[in-house]
C-alpha cells in the first residue's frame, strides 16, 4: 500500500531557493519492485537535483555509495523497513552492516506494536541501540503515525529524543496513512529544537512541502523530487510568489 498525495492550497508565501528545497529532500528509492536500472535512474535524479540524500533499500546501499561518491549527495537507507518488527539485535546488526556498506544516514522503523502496548521503555531502548550502532551518523525514527493515538505519538517522540535520534519521522509511506499537517505540527511541538522532523508519505507537490515546512518539517521523503523542484523553478522564474529576504 502506498499513501495518497497530500493536497494543500497553492502556496502564497515567499519562495525558498532551489538549493534550500533540494537540501530538505531525501529522494526515496524504496519501492520493492524497483529494478537495478530504475535505482540507477533514481540515483541520477538525486545527483542532478543535488538533494540532501538518496534513501535506498538496504540491498542497494553499496550501489548508491559508488554512484554518489563525490557528488555531495548522502546515502540514506532503512532498517526494519517497513514493519519495524525485527528484534533490537536484528536492527543493530542491520545498522552495522549498512554503515559498513557506505550508508551515511539510517531511517529505522520502531516496533509499532510495542509502542501501542504502552511499552515506551522498549522503544527507547531499541532506538538507543541503533543510535549507538550508527556510530555518530544521523538516525531518523519512523513512527507510522496512522496507527497511533496522540498519547502514543507523544510518548514515542519523547523516547526517541531521549535515545539520541536526530529526527522523528511521520511514516514509511507504505501504511494506511502518511504525513499530515496535524502530525507534523505535533512532532515539532513535542521534541526540542535539537531534533528534526521528517515528513514522508504523500509529499508529492511543492505546495505540500512548503506548507509542511512552515509547520516544522525540515526533511522530506519524496519520490516526486523532479516535479517538486521543477515546479519551484517555474514559479521562481515567473515570480508567482514573493522571494524571501536576500533570495535571488
Amino acid at each position: 500500500m502506498t499513501t495518497v498525495a497530500l493536497e494543500f492550497p497553492a502556496w502564497e508565501g515567499p519562495l525558498p531557493t532551489r538549493a534550500a528545497v533540494a537540501a530538505m529532500i531525501d529522494h526515496s528509492l524504496l519501492r520493492p519492485e524497483l529494478t537495478r536500472g530504475e535505482v540507477l535512474a533514481g540515483l541520477r535524479v538525486a545527483r542532478e537535483y543535488r538533494v540532501k540524500s538518496a534513501c535506498v533499500r538496504p540491498a542497494d546501499v553499496a550501489l548508491a555509495a559508488g554512484e554518489l561518491a563525490d557528488s555531495g549527495v548522502l546515502v540514506g537507507t532503512v532498517v526494519a523497513f517497513p514493519h519495524g518488527s525485527s528484534t533490537t539485535a536484528g536492527k543493530v546488526a542491520e545498522t552495522r552492516e549498512l554503515i559498513g556498506l557506505g550508508a551515511d544516514e539510517i531511517d529505522m522503523v520502531i516496533n509499532i506494536g510495542r509502542l501501542r502496548d504502552g511499552d515506551v521503555e522498549y522503544v527507547e531502548g531499541e532506538v538507543a541501540a541503533v543510535v549507538e550502532a550508527a556510530q555518530g551518523r544521523p538516525v531518523k525514527v519512523i513512527f507510522e503515525n496512522s496507527y497511533l493515538d496522540r498519547e502514543q505519538k507523544v510518548g514515542g517522540y519523547l523516547a526517541a529524543e531521549r535515545a539520541g535520534a536526530a529526527f522523528v519521522k511521520t511514516s514509511t509511506g507504505f501504511a494506511t496513512g502518511g504525513a499530515t499537517a496535524e502530525d507534523v505540527a505535533l512532532m515539532r511541538a513535542t521534541v526540542s529544537p535539537a531534533v528534526g522532523v521528517k515528513a514522508a508519505g504523500g509529499v508529492r507537490s511543492l505546495d505540500a512541502l512548503l506548507e509542511l515546512n512552515r509547520l516544522g518539517a525540515t526533511r522530506f521523503g519524496a519520490t516526486a523530487t523532479a516535479a517538486i523542484i521543477d515546479e519551484l523553478e517555474r514559479r521562481l522564474a515567473g515570480g508567482r510568489a514573493r522571494r524571501g529576504p536576500g533570495e535571488a
